[in-house]
């Protein structure tokens, strides 16, 4: 080997030698536990690991290749499963987003006790969704009359018991009341995203508009609005993906077996505690599937705009 290969491959080595060493462990970390596991998953899913037979403690397993997704998506109970993710993750989109930005719209106005406030609407992410639940749990209580708890006693107590409500065991809209709680406790967050999102644009750009006689409606529309697009888009997927996942929140104001309120996440666990192993990893597929049909043409979009 030539020495001038020698020197540039030493040159090569002292500038990226270092932090491909830096790196590494996390590189190695993250294939195993992450995409590791995702395709051991994957490979779970297309066995028949719910009918596995054990001789001597060791499970035999054979390929079933899409048996197992034809199946769920065959199946009503995963059907309305899907139809209540749908509308769990609608209705918790559209409350923290309107909320959020409310909330951020008045704040971003010089108010007095704005610390305060903004402290206010932040506190319910300090909370764990197990604890908020077991809150919420007893506020949507669906007992009427004299059984009557939670927000339908507050509602008789205010005289307006023509807004007593089943709540969560509502079958058609059991699950949109499981997106208060949810609403209650993200809403703060979308909100300070919104606020940021506020106090990014500059004074000038405002103030060069009502020089050119922009109402303040017009300045929101054609200055103000268009630049928290990066910011609605971000609270979207972030809330998005958020709701997709939900599985504690909605456990702690139900339970696994309350139909109304059932979701992917807790069929992969009904599945799970019942042995059936390959459904359960073929309903974490699709909800891994979703998640990325949602999530990657953001970071594709975002990388593309970084350059």
């Amino acid at each position: 080997m030539s020495t001038e290969k020698k020197r540039s491959r030493a040159s090569s080595w002292r500038k990226y030698g270092p932090p491909l060493l830096l790196i590494s462990p996390s590189v190695i970390l993250i294939g195993i536990f992450v995409y590791g596991l995702i395709a051991a998953n994957t490979i779970t899913s297309l066995s028949d690991a719910h009918t596995v037979a054990q001789y001597n403690g060791v499970k035999e397993t054979s390929f079933v290749g899409f048996e197992n997704y034809k199946f769920l998506f065959g199946d009503p109970d995963f059907q309305h499963s899907l139809i209540n993710l749908l509308l769990f993750t609608v209705a918790f989109l559209l409350g923290t987003l309107i909320l959020g930005f409310l909330w951020a719209w008045l704040l971003e106005r010089p108010i007095k006790g704005e610390g305060f406030f903004r402290s206010v609407f932040l506190f319910p992410m300090a909370v764990s969704f197990i604890a908020s639940g077991v809150v919420w749990k007893w506020l949507l209580n669906s007992g009427t009359g004299e059984q009557a708890k939670g927000l339908n006693r507050l509602f008789q107590m205010l005289g307006l018991g023509f807004l007593e409500n089943s709540w969560t065991a509502n079958i058609t809209f059991g699950v949109v009341a499981v997106a208060l709680p949810a609403i209650w406790q993200l809403s703060g967050y979308v909100m300070a995203l919104f606020l940021a999102g506020f106090r990014g644009i500059s004074d000038d750009l405002r103030e060069a508009g009502r020089v050119d006689g922009a109402s303040e409606w017009q300045l929101y529309k054609h200055i103000i609005f268009p630049q928290l697009s990066a910011v609605a888009l971000s609270a979207i997927i972030i809330i998005g993906h958020m709701a997709l996942k939900s599985f504690d929140l909605i456990m702690a104001v139900t339970d696994q077996r309350t139909y109304s309120t059932k979701v992917p996440a807790i069929d992969m666990y009904n599945y799970m505690t019942s042995g059936d192993y390959a459904n359960a990893a073929a309903v974490g597929t699709i909800l891994l599937v979703i998640v990325a049909v949602m999530v990657v043409p953001y970071l594709i979009h975002d990388a593309k705009k970084r350059k």
